[in-house]
């Protein structure tokens, strides 16, 4: 084989590999858009992501905003999985108490 054959198999193999990748992207935007529409948790506007959205623009600020320390808490919350209950709010602040009760011991 010599060196012009050589040059065009490798060519021919890279515009066949730029065609295909071009045809797969265009297959996956279809797809994204279609899969979009059928998804309606997608579409219901949630309160806590447009909050917390909000925040994360405000940047620095946010440290600052009863608000946004609030938005994350419910977050932080609901990450976790706990529940809120009335004894909570009245011992303190969550962020000072382990969920480990073996640490609170006086040693």
């Amino acid at each position: 084989m010599d060196g012009k054959n050589l040059v065009r198999i490798v060519a021919a193999v890279f515009v066949a590999a730029v065609t295909a990748t071009a045809l797969e992207m265009s297959r996956k935007d279809d797809k994204a858009v279609g899969e979009g529409s059928l998804t309606a948790a997608g579409s219901l506007p949630d309160p806590l992501r447009d909050g917390l959205r909000r925040c994360q623009i405000l940047g620095e600020a946010a440290l600052r905003e009863e608000g946004c320390t609030r938005l994350w808490a419910e977050q932080r919350e609901r990450f976790l999985g706990l529940e809120k209950s009335p004894r909570d709010s009245t011992i303190g602040p969550a962020a000072s108490r382990s969920p480990d009760p073996a640490l609170h011991e006086v040693r």
